[in-house]
């Protein structure tokens, strides 16, 4: 396998792209890019509109060498938005021998190449950290992932994504607001969905090391193509559609809450737990960092502006900190 067969489908896929409008005909590769390029621009209208001062500074950068493009937006220093990233990545690569050999022993990938195998992976993924300590910060990713034969056609694919929501002070009506959002969506195509995508969710977005949550949950799901395509793909339509509902009102309804100095410490201390999750623990900003010709800034703009470490702190005992922090530890059942 040469370096040429991916560029060739990259180049086969660009004179696709260069006809106009992406059809149900096209591989679903290109209809996964064209959905998330437009949930993108409509998520960042929806924040703007919200915010009312800051404005999305737009990136579009290539990997001309290896095959890709993505568009990077970032809003910083916003009237409700401290920091918001949204980020859309198109990206034609190779597996080498060694990442096939772990994707075979370590996530069970069935991969019958052998060589340099190319891989077309393309997603959102965006992180929002508001100014007020009373509204979260909220995440969510959608990724689509395809091991190719020579000819460009799949060999192997899957999907996975999710979001999920961080908030800095429990309010109980909006987590259940957030994760009745992804339920009615999930029961739309199995009512199995929900309740195993929370567990999943609940599972991955821990940090182990402190023995606590990232935050309150939501769905998330991995290497998922025990379905149809077709079926999976509008299952993802259907829930990244679901992000402005879930959080906007939720914003909407903190922004503009009174807090102090002292919420604005405990924002910053959880800020510092969020950072340790990306950074130690996020499967995805591993890979992305060792993909060749990573743009690091776009893997990094899920990062708050500010954080902070406090030597053995401790939220004071029957504190609204303190019952927060037992919720990560203990993860429930918002909707039972």
């Amino acid at each position: 396998m040469t370096l040429s067969s991916k560029l060739s489908i990259f180049k086969s896929d660009k004179l696709l792209r260069e006809k106009g409008v992406i059809g149900n005909d096209a591989p679903l590769r290109l209809r996964m890019e064209a959905y998330v390029k437009d949930l993108q621009k409509r998520i960042c209208a929806a924040i703007e509109k919200v915010d009312g001062k800051g404005q999305f500074t737009l990136s579009e950068w290539e990997r001309p060498e290896y095959g890709g493009e993505g568009i990077t937006c970032v809003l910083s220093e916003g009237n409700v938005m401290e920091k918001a990233g949204v980020a859309v990545s198109v990206i034609y690569s190779e597996l080498s021998p060694e990442a096939i050999r772990q994707m075979r022993d370590d996530r069970g990938k069935d991969i019958k190449l052998e060589g340099n195998v190319p891989f077309f992976v393309t997603g959102i993924s965006l992180v929002m950290h508001a100014r007020n300590p009373n509204a979260p910060t909220v995440h969510l990713n959608y990724r689509y992932f395809e091991v190719m034969n020579p000819d460009g056609t799949p060999h192997l694919w899957w999907f996975g994504g999710g979001s999920d929501l961080t908030p800095v002070y429990l309010y109980e009506e909006d987590a259940r607001l957030f994760h009745q959002i992804y339920k009615e969506g999930c029961d739309k195509f199995d009512k199995t969905y929900y309740p195993t995508m929370k567990k999943a969710c609940d599972k991955y977005f821990l940090n182990a090391h402190r023995g606590e949550a990232r935050g309150i949950g939501g769905i998330f799901f991995d290497d998922f193509n025990s379905k149809p395509a077709e079926h999976i793909f509008a299952l993802v339509q259907e829930l990244g559609n679901r992000f402005i509902p879930s959080y906007i009102p939720i914003l909407e309804k903190r922004k503009d809450m009174p807090f102090d100095e002292d919420m604005i410490r405990w924002q910053q201390i959880r800020r510092g737990r969020y950072v340790e999750f990306n950074l130690i623990w996020d499967r995805g900003t591993k890979f992305g960092l060792a993909t060749p010709c990573a743009r690091v800034e776009s893997i990094l703009m899920t990062l708050p502006l500010t954080a902070r470490w406090e030597y053995m702190y401790e939220p004071e005992e029957g504190s609204r900190e303190a019952a927060l922090e037992h919720v990560l530890k203990h993860p429930r059942e918002w909707l039972s």
